[in-house]
């Protein structure tokens, strides 16, 4: 498994008021493509502020992490050629997976211990990726009995027919003539190896109209040598994978057989954009349609304004805002 960067906010030092009885429980966010977690760095630190800053939560210690994915960075894999691909979106699954497994409370009298609970946020393909660990999960809970999955929030999730989006489908076209698909990836690195960093900034940054931090990412994925080549082969094989609904009986059925797994079914929280490129409208509505009577178990929310899908880009305060008041409906102390 590679070696990935990793973005962490443990609790505050100064917890007196959380006793030893208090529950642990791990925010890990998974990341879209290109994945790369330094996008979604104010997000999360909004995020660990506003839990801090919220009463009804201070009974629960959370520690947020987030990792990039695998391959968007040179340093943590050997070099990409044509017997060594870069990963699909199976590897991408498997290494959260084992991420998450391996995780353990960092601080306070539970130290070493294993999380009570886990809460998945996943943004575009991580929303698939995160949707396929609670499958995974309840299917061989015998491997990780200590590995509670326990909510899900899904932010502009890409989890069925990605390659009828208006943007999915263009990237499927290219998925379809195998002599360009395989080779875009050179034509695009010679290209960004002749323009200069300071140039590529300048582009991200001015006529984009990217953040500084952001543009800094941006950059560097694209100035690096297999970062281009990752995206592009991951997002292809996303068009090849993510079709139709794969959850249906295993998921959310589950529900019913709740008592027997002698824990509480998982929470979902989907929001879905109004007009998101990725995401094909009338196949979000039949979900939302299929999903409507499941309340208690699934809250389904399109946005109202106009934030883009790549919300990590400008909007990453607005939807922690979001995510907090998601996180006090699930967690807040009654």
């Amino acid at each position: 498994m590679a070696t990935t960067r990793i973005l962490t906010y443990p609790p505050p030092l100064d917890d007196k008021a959380v006793g030893k009885s208090s529950r642990n429980i791990l925010i890990f966010f998974i990341s879209g493509n290109p994945g790369l977690i330094g996008y979604y760095e104010p997000f999360l630190s909004t995020l660990r502020a506003r839990i801090d800053e919220t009463a009804s939560l201070r009974h629960i210690r959370f520690h947020i992490y987030g990792q990039d994915l695998a391959g968007f960075r040179d340093d943590d894999h050997e070099p990409f050629t044509a017997r060594r691909k870069p990963y699909d979106l199976e590897y991408q699954i498997r290494h959260n997976l084992a991420t998450i497994e391996r995780l353990r409370v960092e601080s306070g009298s539970r130290t070493g211990l294993p999380y009570d609970e886990v809460l998945l946020i996943g943004h575009s393909v991580g929303a698939y990726i995160a949707l396929e660990l609670f499958r995974r999960q309840l299917r061989s809970r015998d491997s990780a009995p200590y590995l509670n999955l326990a909510s899900g929030l899904l932010l502009f999730p890409t989890i069925e027919h990605i390659a009828k989006s208006p943007n999915g489908w263009k990237l499927d076209l290219l998925r379809r003539i195998p002599l360009l698909s395989d080779n875009v990836h050179y034509i695009l690195r010679a290209f960004l190896h002749l323009c200069p960093r300071r140039a590529v900034y300048w582009v991200v940054r001015r006529i984009l109209g990217f953040p500084p931090s952001s543009a800094e990412v941006t950059t560097r994925w694209l100035k690096s040598r297999d970062g281009v080549w990752q995206t592009l082969h991951m997002g292809l094989d996303e068009m090849r994978t993510i079709g139709e609904d794969r959850w249906d009986e295993e998921l959310w059925e589950i529900a019913h057989n709740a008592d027997a797994l002698d824990r509480s079914p998982p929470k979902f929280f989907f929001f879905f954009g109004k007009h998101d490129q990725w995401v094909a409208s009338h196949y979000r509505d039949q979900f939302i349609r299929r999903r409507q009577n499941q309340v208690e178990r699934t809250r389904l929310i399109v946005d109202e304004g106009d934030i883009p899908h790549a919300f990590c880009i400008h909007h990453n305060e607005t939807v922690a805002e979001k995510a907090i008041a998601w996180i006090a409906e699930m967690y807040s102390a009654t």
